[in-house]
């Protein structure tokens, strides 16, 4: 069954609106050149089977090869093998990104092949699962004069099988129903069409892994084949060449060893991830337990992220120095955000506690009319001497509105800061928390929840997203490993998931929250202007007495 399509097209996306990863692709590239691609790019387009699997590293140029192998494809003739290409993404973004590669080397090969193409469409696609109900679903598309099209969907599709022609799944391991997906997809070699399938391990018992496993053991014979990629393997192949190609920097010997071993500390005690996310070994459970496309719908809108980073010569200056530095940043950047709250709303915060290797984050909240959590902003302070930190959190804190308790990191170095601010605000104010596993399998699953249900209402933050990925399971428990002293060791800066501690803090905090009790004073006898005899008159006639 040829999948039927809506006449009319939602609209047409313009170049401006393509990711930066596809607008940053240099005008001298020549996707019709020999060399273009690198050798392991070349021998992925060059596997022939109907089922291909592509188990990689991140960022290792399989899906942008896959795009140009796609566009040819798609805009030969029927004699020349040429077919419709279906992309199905884990999200929405990276099948805006697919579609865009497509069309960039479709503005060349299209040409070169005297092929027309349309714009890229944004368009409803209509899909009708087994018991025929129908959906649509938000698609792009790009059609060629020889009567074929790039399709990529914002969702997966419950009828895989209606699809006539070439598939493309990517980061397989990432949807939200791997084995649905890979099912529907193997359903697809009844009309022969090819299957590639693309991802980045999430766990050894993950249903991509298991694929694999599947086929090195035979069960698919000859229909199926594996083609890995490791991120050694493209940089040896030249991905840190093409890295220099792309940002317009002329790559070094010196370059390449601080941008490879960069990207390595870049993970830091997180040695399982890096492994799996580098050198595609999936590790124990799931390494990632809350979707990056969760994270991205909690953050609504930009907001303040408040960065203070400190060099070492502010330990040599005076404390009134210091002291006058901290209160300038804090009149600056801090005042500003606090003038801002609702004065009508509950406020909390959660903190995550950090000396000199990791952030200190703080992260502030108010609960809506309808019980979400809005962060309005937050606070990353590296290098920050204890007691400025201080500084900072109970000048935010004596003006949170309607203030109803923190949940501090009591870790280690934290303990201090947590117990003087228990001791300023209240044992019963500040909940002091020893971070372990315990307390990690016990409010982690309540964060991710919130996420789930859409409760909580994030600042738009690159590193404030990618803090969440740290969150993973260890042993069976949801948590995020804190680094180990021997990693403390090593100068260079990385973050472990501050951000993601503090809103575990944070949901524990609003959990727990304390409210002043309101209430409207009796006037004295002085303030009515009475006699004690009028006085205890007007209060018993008032029904108070």
């Amino acid at each position: 069954m040829i999948p039927h399509f809506l006449k009319d097209t939602i609209g047409i996306i313009e170049w401006d609106d393509l990711p930066d990863s596809v607008r940053n692709i240099p005008s001298s590239f020549d996707p019709t050149k020999n060399g273009v691609l690198m050798k392991h790019q070349v021998e992925w387009l060059q596997l022939d089977a109907q089922i291909m699997v592509c188990p990689k590293g991140r960022r290792t140029g399989i899906t942008f090869a896959t795009a140009l192998d796609s566009t040819i494809t798609s805009a030969s003739s029927k004699k020349a093998g040429g077919r419709n290409i279906y992309y199905v993404g884990d999200t929405k973004e990276k099948g805006l990104e697919f579609i865009g590669y497509c069309a960039k080397f479709a503005r060349l090969i299209a040409t070169a092949q005297g092929a027309g193409i349309s714009s890229i469409e944004e368009f409803l696609f209509e899909d009708q699962d087994d018991t025929g109900k129908t959906r649509y679903i938000n698609a792009y598309r790009i059609r060629f004069s020889s009567g074929f099209q790039i399709v990529a969907l914002s969702s997966r599709p419950e009828n895989l099988r209606g699809l006539q022609g070439d598939v493309v799944i990517d980061e397989a391991a990432f949807h939200a129903n791997v084995d649905s997906v890979l099912e529907a997809a193997a359903a697809l070699r009844i009309w022969k069409s090819r299957i590639r399938i693309i991802s980045s391990h999430n766990g050894k018992k993950n249903a991509f892994n298991q694929l694999i496993l599947a086929i090195e053991n035979g069960e698919y014979g000859d229909i199926a084949k594996i083609h890995t990629v490791t991120f050694d393997e493209a940089v040896e192949n030249g991905l840190y060449e093409r890295v220099c190609l792309v940002n317009d920097e002329e790559p070094t010997p010196e370059g390449k060893k601080e941008w490879y071993t960069g990207i390595r500390k870049g993970y830091g005690n997180r040695k399982a991830a890096m492994r799996e996310e580098l050198d595609v070994i999936p590790r124990e459970g799931s390494s990632k337990c809350l979707p990056a496309l969760w994270v991205e719908l909690a953050m609504s809108e930009a907001r303040p992220v408040l960065r203070l980073t400190l060099g070492d010569d502010f330990k040599a200056k005076s404390n009134e120095d210091r002291e006058a530095y901290i209160d300038e940043w804090i009149k600056i950047n801090l005042e500003p955000e606090l003038q801002k709250l609702d004065k009508r709303k509950q406020h909390g915060a959660g903190q995550d506690y950090a000396r000199h290797r990791d952030f200190s984050y703080i992260m502030p909240f108010c609960i809506e009319q309808d019980l979400r959590r809005t962060i309005p902003f937050t606070i990353e302070m590296h290098n920050v001497p204890a007691r400025m930190q201080e500084r900072i959190l109970w000048y935010m804190l004596d003006r949170l509105p309607r203030f109803g308790g923190i949940a501090m990191d009591a870790t280690g170095t934290g303990e201090t800061l947590a117990e003087y601010t228990a001791d300023k605000y209240g044992g019963h104010m500040v909940h002091q928390i020893k971070l372990n596993r315990n307390w990690y399998g016990l409010w982690t699953p309540k964060l991710l929840g919130a996420f789930e249900d859409g409760m909580i209402d994030l600042p738009r933050d690159a590193n404030l997203k990618n803090d969440f990925t740290a969150i993973e399971e260890v042993d069976g428990i949801h948590m995020v490993k804190k680094a180990r002293e021997k990693d403390l060791k090593d100068p260079d800066l990385f973050r472990h998931g501050d951000g993601a501690v503090a809103a575990i803090l944070l949901w524990y905090a609003s959990l727990h929250m304390f409210s002043a009790i309101e209430f409207i004073p009796l006037p004295s006898r002085e303030e009515m202007d009475m006699n004690a005899d009028d006085y205890d008159d007007w209060f018993s006639e008032a029904g108070c007495i």
